[in-house]
Formats: structure tokens, sequence, C-alpha cells
């Protein structure tokens, strides 16, 4: 009769693995944790609300402004009684009065709405070639288009002129178009390279493979993809022409093709040298008009396109 050794048997058999600890958090570090988060939340709060009201402040005081008389505006000491009486004076003299305001903004919104559609377009195109294709020169040349954005254009402005002079593209708004499109096509190259590479190729492959050509792919297949960067493209190159002041300046004499930059100047051009600041505050505020409403109707293409390309994998 063979016995066993229980202690032998006993080693054999594997041991059971002990449950997990059941520690309960310790008090203090969930307090500290919600400590923390609610002091980020509030400067998160207070922060957002200082940024606010230190952009909204100087819009909201113009807004006020221009619907005040000038001798309510060139006050020393301004009251009370007078920062409460509003009028539509300033308004109905820039579009009934000699200003030509409507005309101002005509030209503006031609050579706007031209510079942003001309370079978003030519930008695209480069940007496509860029982002998509490999060729002896491109980082060098793509290089150089961006170190064009470090020079002002000031700083050219003198033989640019003599060129379009020459061409006889001075006094005239295609001109002014093809100046501002120069301009401001480096950013909207980066920003559609940028685009372009933020896009697996693997889409266009498969585009091809279907039947689409180049032409094809990019404008069915690709496009959706690059509205945040065409959109930003433009609004960046709407801003940048509608806002501008010396180019208009130099390169345009003829007072029918004044943009609204220089029709507000002109309103600075008083009786004796006065200057009506009711007048010039209105005009001011019908230019950032139409600012403020592509910016808040862009915002969200313009923020992506700006991050496109800046993450990859």
């Amino acid at each position: 009769m063979t016995t066993t050794d229980p202690a032998a048997s006993a080693a054999t058999v594997p041991a059971r693995p002990a449950p997990p600890s059941r520690r309960t958090p310790h008090v203090g570090s969930r307090g500290g944790a919600r400590a923390e988060s609610r002091t980020k939340v509030t400067l998160y709060v207070v922060g957002g609300t200082l940024a606010t009201i230190v952009f909204l402040v100087p819009l909201l005081w113009s807004v006020l402004r221009s619907f005040q008389t000038n001798d309510a505006i060139v006050a020393t000491t301004p009251t009370l009684a007078a920062l409460r009486q509003f009028t539509t004076e300033n308004f109905s003299a820039l579009f009934t009065g000699d200003a030509d305001i409507v005309r101002a903004v005509g030209n503006s919104l031609v050579v706007s709405v031209g510079t942003a559609v001309l370079t978003a377009v030519l930008a695209t195109l480069a940007g496509y070639g860029f982002g998509r294709f490999s060729f002896r020169g491109g980082t060098v040349l793509f290089g150089l288009i961006v170190v064009t954005m470090m020079v002002p254009f000031q700083a050219i402005i003198t033989p640019l002129y003599l060129q379009m002079n020459a061409m006889g593209l001075t006094d005239s708004r295609l001109g002014l178009v093809l100046f501002y499109s120069t301009v401001n096509l480096p950013f909207g190259v980066f920003v559609m390279r940028n685009a372009f590479e933020s896009i697996p190729s693997e889409i266009e492959d498969s585009a091809r493979v279907d039947g689409a050509g180049t032409l094809r792919s990019l404008v069915s297949v690709l496009r959706p993809l690059l509205v945040p960067g065409i959109a930003t493209t433009a609004l960046y190159a709407f801003l940048a022409s509608w806002t501008e002041f010396l180019g208009a300046l130099t390169f345009l004499t003829d007072d029918r093709l004044y943009t609204l930059p220089l029709s507000l100047v002109n309103l600075q051009a008083g009786a004796y040298g006065a200057v009506n600041f009711g007048y010039l505050v209105a005009g001011a505020v019908v230019a950032m008009v139409p600012c403020v409403i592509l910016y808040v109707a862009l915002q969200r293409f313009y923020v992506a396109g700006l991050a496109s390309g800046a993450v990859k994998g």
C-alpha cells in the first residue's frame, strides 16, 4: 500500500492567485484633483472674458459713436445725456451725400472678391503641384515662395508700379486685383500645400483606378476635403485687400475707382481742414461689416485650414 506525502501533494497543486486588492482612493488626492480642475476652469473663463472685452469694446464703442453727432464725439467732456442721443445722420450723409460711399463699397467688393477668387484658384493649383509631385528644385522653389512672405510689399511697390504702368494696368480694378493676388499668393500656396499633404494620397489613387483624371480627381474627390484650406486662403485674401490702403493709393488716381479706405481718407478733408468724425466713424463701421460677417461665417474653416498639415500620421 502506497502512501502519499501530504506536503508533496500540496506542493504540486497550483497556488490560487490572490484577489486584487480594493483600496479606497485617498479622499485628499481626489479633492486636490477637483480643486485643480476648478482652478483651470476659472482661469479659462477669466482669460476668455478678458480677451472678449479687449476685442469687443473697441468695436462696440465705434458702433455707438457712429450713431452720434460730430459735436458729441469731439466734446472734451462728454455727458451722459449726449451719449444717449442717437441719430442716423452720419449714415444718411454717407449714402446720400457727396461722399459717394456706395461706389467705393462697390469698387472694394469687386476688387476684394476678384482677389479672393483668383488667389484661391492659383494657390490651389500651386499647392497641388508642391504637395503631390516631386521634382528637382521643388523644395528650393517652395522655400523661395515662403521667404517672400517675410518681405513687405511696401519695399517693392516702386518696381511693381513701374511694371504695371508699362503694362497699362494702373487706374484699373483689374490691375489692383492682380497686385493684391500677387501679394497674398505666397500665404495661399503655403496653406494649400499643407492642405494637400494632410490628405492621404491613397484617396487620389483610388479615384485614378476608377478612371478619374487629374482634374476630375481635384474637382470631385479632393475639393470637399480642401474646403478649409480654400476658405482660409480666400478669406485671408479678401480681408487683406478689403482693408489695404497704400497699394490702392499708389495704383489709382481716378476717384471713380477709389476703394473704401481711400474714400474714408477723403472724408477727413472737410471745410478748412475740419474733420467730421461722425462720418468717419460711420464709414469705419460700414467697412467692418463684411469683415465681421465673413469671419464669423468661415471661422471654423479658417481655424481648420490654418491647422491642416500640422499633424501627420
